[in-house]
């Protein structure tokens, strides 16, 4: 897994229970994936089309520094399909994991478009291209 992103939990961020909500989680995540894909796909029209199960193991408090991890799982035809795993930088506990996530490439027409990415790119390597 590598983790990509670095988020600090702010008073903003907390539920009533004084823990992060749950939704500015999957907020964060969404968006993280939406870059990681728009990067990999060389598309910036991406779209969440699935998540897996959602599985909360444990939360973080304001103060705490949390970091998302994307592994990419397969490339499909229009698509990409990633994990993700969120952690406590400072503890290592895991708070999130997510098996599977399908982000979709469009075209201009808002219809799935075929991408012809096969593997993982790193922007370094497509630089010295």
């Amino acid at each position: 897994m590598r983790f990509h992103t670095r988020k600090w939990v702010k008073p903003e961020d907390l539920n009533p229970n004084h823990t992060l909500f749950g939704g500015r989680l999957l907020e964060w995540i969404d968006e993280e994936l939406a870059l990681y894909s728009i990067v990999q796909l060389e598309n910036p029209r991406i779209v969440t089309k699935h998540m897996s199960e959602i599985n909360f193991r444990s939360s973080a408090k304001q103060g705490d520094i949390i970091e998302i991890g994307i592994d990419v799982v397969r490339f499909g035809t229009t698509s990409i399909v990633l994990s993700c795993q969120v952690r406590n930088m400072m503890t290592r506990d895991i708070i999130i994991t997510i098996d599977t996530i399908t982000m979709v490439s469009l075209g201009e027409n808002g219809k799935p478009l075929p991408h012809g990415k096969t593997e993982v790119e790193f922007v370094e390597n497509r630089l010295k291209n």
